[in-house]
C-alpha cells in the first residue's frame, strides 16, 4: 500500500511542509529510514537524524525548530508520537480488513454464531453456543470453549485459549499464548495434610478496549467473575488470580502477579515483577514500583510505593539515601567517640 504525504496529513490532522505528493509504502526508524519510508521525530535526542534521514516523509512536533534543510516532506502535528501511533493503528486496521474467511481445517460447533467479516484461522476450535461478533480475527490454534462470547473487532492471536463461559468485549487484543479462564488456585487444607480442590465455577469478564500481552494467565473466579475493566493494558507474562478486579485504564508491566480477590482501582500503574497479596484494595491512580511486594492496601489516591514490603515511595528514597551514607556516618561516629574519650581523659 502506498500513501502520499497529503493523505497521511489528512489522517492525522497535520500540516505538510514540502512536496505533498511525496509517497511512502512502509515505515522506518528516523536514523535508518530510506526513500519511500515514513519516519517520525518525537525525542529531541534524535534531532540530528532529521537532517540526515533518507525518509521521504517525517512526522514532527509542530513546535520543532528546523535548523537545517531536510530532504523529506515534513508533517507537523501537536504530538508526533501520538500521531505516529494513530497512523500505525489505522494501517493495522486496513491490513486487518483484508483478513477474512474461514481456513480449513478448523472446527465450529453448529450452535456457534459467527458475525460478519470474521477471520478464523486453521486449527482453531469454536465450541458450543459461542458468539463471535463482527470483524473478529481468530488466528490459528485459538480455542474458544463452550458459551464464550467475543465482541466486535476483537483480535485473538495464535494459540490464545479462552475457557468456557468467559466474556471478551469489543476492540480487545489478546496476544499469543495467553490463557483466559483457567482454574483459580483454590485448595482447602485437610486434617490429614492433603488439599481438596475447590471447584472454580465463575468466569472471566474482559471489557472493551483491553489489550493483553503474550503468555498472560487470567484465572476464572471461584464464584462470580474475575474482571479486567475497560481500557486496561496488560504486558506479557502476568498472573491475575481468581476474583481479581482490574480497574479502568490500569496498566501492568511484565511478570507482575496479583493474588486472589484483590481490587485494583482505575488508572493504576504497576511496575514489572511487582507482587500484590490477596484481598487488598489498591486506590485509583496508585503507583507501584517495579519489584515491589505489596502486603497492605493502598488507600490514598495517587499514592506511590516501592520495596519489599512496599511502603511510601518518597520515604523509601530517603531511607535509601541514608543507607548509602551509613559507612560515612559510622566513620564520623567513631571519630566523635574518640574525641569524647580524649576530652574525658584530659579532664581526669
Amino acid at each position: 500500500m502506498q500513501f502520499t504525504a497529503a493523505q497521511i496529513a489528512m489522517l492525522i490532522n497535520g500540516k505538510t511542509e514540502g512536496d505533498p505528493n511525496a509517497a511512502v509504502s512502509s515505515f522506518g526508524k528516523i536514523e535508518e529510514a530510506v526513500a519511500g519510508q515514513l519516519a517520525f521525530l518525537a525525542n529531541p535526542k534524535y534531532e540530528e537524524y532529521l537532517y540526515t534521514t533518507g525518509a521521504s516523509v517525517i512526522i514532527i512536533n509542530e513546535t520543532q525548530e528546523v535548523k537545517q534543510p531536510t530532504s523529506g516532506t515534513l508533517i507537523r502535528v501537536p504530538d508526533a508520537y501520538t500521531a505516529f501511533a494513530t497512523l500505525l493503528t489505522k494501517y493495522q486496521e486496513i491490513e486487518a480488513q483484508q483478513l477474512t474467511g474461514i481456513q480449513e481445517p478448523s472446527y465450529r460447533a453448529k450452535t456457534a454464531r459467527i458475525g460478519d467479516k470474521v477471520f478464523i484461522g486453521a486449527f482453531a476450535y469454536v465450541g458450543e453456543n459461542v458468539v463471535v461478533g463482527n470483524n473478529v480475527k481468530i488466528h490459528p490454534q485459538v480455542f474458544l470453549g463452550n458459551n464464550v462470547s467475543i465482541g466486535d473487532n476483537t483480535v485473538l492471536h495464535p494459540g490464545v485459549k479462552i475457557y468456557h463461559n468467559c466474556v471478551v468485549g469489543a476492540n480487545v487484543t489478546i496476544h499469543a499464548g495467553s490463557v483466559i479462564g483457567s482454574d483459580g488456585f483454590g485448595f482447602a487444607p485437610q486434617s490429614d495434610g492433603t488439599f481438596k480442590k475447590v471447584p472454580q465455577i465463575g468466569n472471566v469478564v474482559i471489557e472493551d478496549y483491553v489489550e493483553i500481552g503474550a503468555n498472560v494467565a487470567i484465572d476464572r473466579a471461584t464464584m462470580g467473575s474475575t474482571v479486567i475493566r475497560n481500557g486496561a493494558k496488560l504486558d506479557n507474562l502476568i498472573q491475575i488470580a481468581h476474583n481479581v478486579d482490574i480497574g479502568h485504564h490500569t496498566v501492568i508491566a511484565a511478570q507482575a502477579g496479583i493474588s486472589g480477590s484483590t481490587k485494583i482501582g482505575s488508572g493504576v500503574m504497576i511496575g514489572g515483577q511487582a507482587g500484590i497479596v490477596g484481598h487488598l484494595q489498591i486506590a485509583d491512580g496508585a503507583r507501584i514500583n517495579a519489584q515491589s511486594g505489596v502486603t497492605k492496601s493502598i488507600k490514598s489516591q495517587g499514592g506511590a510505593v516501592t520495596g519489599t514490603p512496599a511502603y511510601d515511595y518518597t520515604s523509601a528514597l530517603r531511607s535509601q539515601a541514608i543507607s548509602r551514607n551509613l559507612p560515612d556516618l559510622e566513620k564520623r561516629l567513631k571519630e566523635l567517640e574518640e574525641q569524647i574519650r580524649q576530652l574525658l581523659s584530659e579532664k581526669v
